[in-house]
């Protein structure tokens, strides 16, 4: 099993989030808490999080697991891999909420190296009512001759 990287800490990740106008930073999600198998992140809600008919947007809860797998991702790549991508991901929708924050913890099913499979769940901040479950695979990329 592929642990933590031991060069990446919270910090790292946080900086790397807020390097441009990217779609996770627009959001305002925020990375809470990194320990090897878990990343934990948070967005507080906003206008833009919500659909036209005034409930949390799939899209909204959707970019908040992703991105915290895709963290989480990063953070546990195999030595000398260059990066990764997804290659599959799946959502339920257990609820929805119209104000506060959200929360999101994610954890690896598989660390493999070529692909990983992370999933997440994303609560309520505060009451802790689950309202979506998340599962995607990554797969690792390699320097090229490197497979």
């Amino acid at each position: 099993m592929t642990e933590l990287r031991s060069d990446i800490t919270l910090d790292q990740l946080s900086a790397r989030l807020g390097e441009s106008d990217n779609l996770p930073r627009l959001l305002g999600i925020e990375l809470t808490r990194l320990e090897p198998g878990c990343l934990e992140s948070r967005m507080p809600l906003e206008a833009k999080h919500f659909a036209p008919n005034t409930y949390l947007h799939a899209g909204s809860v959707v970019t908040l697991a992703d991105t915290t797998a895709g963290f989480a991702t990063y953070a546990h790549l195999p030595q000398g891999a260059l990066s990764f991508t997804t290659i599959e991901l799946k959502s339920n929708f257990l609820g929805t909420v119209r104000e506060g924050a959200v929360t999101c913890r994610t954890w690896p099913q598989h660390l493999g190296r070529n692909t990983q499979v992370w999933d997440a769940e994303v609560f309520v901040e505060g009451s802790g009512k689950k309202i979506a479950t998340f599962r995607c695979t990554q797969m690792v990329l390699w320097p090229k001759g490197d497979k």
